[in-house]
């Protein structure tokens, strides 16, 4: 879907991306078409976020698959292991998903009934739904308007006697501030867990997200920037991380592998209720493939951020995603926001124009204090939180993954000024 427009080629390196590496993959031409084109429509409809799966993937899990172990064994212990190299972490647990780990974390340090919770509103559910299950309260916050994190000031005056632990969340993959959190949290002796669900490979003043001593969970969820299709890691010291090990298998002492595998012994203990969150072999053979994957995945999520970034700067209808001078930004999303008063329709209707034209898209998130749930249980409004709220109404998040191919992107920017055009006031 191209026509003739002015052809915009992004500089070599903008000054947006200045912190971070050069990608490998330079970024696409983008076009935007000089006049109105009412008719523009892919022959083919342009997934959000498809997995990016290749046949060294492939045959990593049909390898396990004919060996004799295919749960949690040698090739989840490899990919821990290695996970916890790439990201400079002091130890990692694989788990079946983001959710476990933000679950299993709060759990070892014993989180429960009577405890508070402090995380933000602009975020997925599970991340206040780990809090619920532990018969504990979240403790929701408003956000930062340029980057839609934690806001650490909102945080600070949330604090109570009953708080036990803060979550932040890198929203679509820009890191949280989390020097003056890490003040907070030692100022009250309250624990950190950060939901990086979003987050690799992120850095924050160049340290990268995951490799402090606190929790820390990642996601591998078939959307992510690593996928397993349903998997996550915990990382963290390895006194929190061998309570989380056992938590996660039932509270057991001891695993299949280590009973089972030649030389085990059949015996254990059950030391703590647990759950059942342990990743597969399976999914770690494809794990250990992706990771491998992720340098090259990661130059081309970049290098269409930029592409979007340059073909949409200017312009007054849109409001771009910030990128704060000290992060390395792992561009999980690329989330749009539509500037008040410059077209005639809103967020929702812009959606539905750009799905007409071919374009798949998405909304992040839905606050957690306009879900049913937890406004009829906390008696929450959706004006509670004011700057959440003003930004949900107005974001959109575009096609952003590693299979898109140049002229995806010229589509994409395409369509988005098509649309502008015709409803433009």
């Amino acid at each position: 879907m191209t026509s003739k427009g002015v052809v915009v080629s992004p500089p070599q390196q903008s000054a947006i991306f200045a912190d971070q590496q050069s990608p490998a993959t330079s970024p696409a031409e983008v076009v935007v078409p000089a006049s109105a084109t009412p008719s523009i429509r892919r022959t083919d409809f342009l997934a959000f976020s498809p997995p990016s799966i290749g046949e060294e993937e492939i045959a990593a899990v049909a390898r396990v698959m004919r060996s004799d172990w295919i749960t949690t064994g040698p090739e989840t212990r490899r990919f821990e292991e290695r996970f916890a190299a790439a990201v400079n972490a002091p130890a990692a647990l694989a788990l079946n998903s983001c959710t476990a780990g933000l679950h299993v974390a709060l759990a070892a340090y014993g989180i429960g009934p009577g405890d508070e919770v402090i995380t933000t509103t602009l975020t997925f559910a599970a991340t206040s739904n780990v809090v619920e299950l532990l018969g504990a309260r979240p403790v929701l916050v408003d956000v930062e308007p340029d980057t839609l994190n934690i806001d650490p000031a909102r945080v600070e005056a949330a604090v109570t006697p009953r708080t036990r632990a803060i979550m932040p969340v890198h929203f679509a993959g820009h890191p949280a501030e989390m020097d003056p959190l890490e003040e907070l949290a030692a100022a009250h002796d309250l624990i950190l867990v950060e939901d990086a669900a979003h987050a690799l490979p992120a850095r924050y003043r160049g340290r990268a997200i995951g490799s402090a001593k606190h929790p820390t969970a990642f996601s591998f969820y078939a959307t992510k920037n690593l996928s397993t299709a349903e998997g996550g890691m915990l990382t963290g010291e390895p006194a929190m991380i061998a309570r989380s090990r056992v938590i996660s298998l039932h509270g057991m002492s001891a695993d299949a592998a280590s009973r089972y595998r030649q030389g085990g012994k059949w015996a254990y203990e059950v030391v703590a209720p647990g759950y059942k969150y342990n990743m597969t072999d399976i999914a770690a053979a494809m794990g250990i493939v992706q990771l491998g994957r992720l340098p090259d995945f990661q130059a081309r999520r970049q290098a269409v951020a930029r592409s979007y970034m340059d073909a949409f700067a200017g312009e007054e209808a849109l409001e771009l995603p910030a990128v704060r001078p000290h992060v390395q930004h792992a561009w999980h999303l690329f989330a749009l926001r539509l500037r008040d008063g410059v077209l005639s329709i809103g967020r929702d209707r812009f959606i539905e124009e750009l799905t007409a034209r071919g374009i798949g898209t998405s909304v992040h998130f839905i606050p957690v204090h306009m879900h049913p749930y937890y406004r009829d249980r906390y008696g929450l409004a959706a004006g509670d939180y004011p700057v959440a709220l003003d930004n949900f109404r107005r974001l959109v998040s575009l096609p952003l993954h590693p299979r898109l191919a140049d002229g995806d992107v010229a589509d994409v920017v395409e369509a988005t000024y098509d649309v502008i055009r015709r409803f433009r006031r």
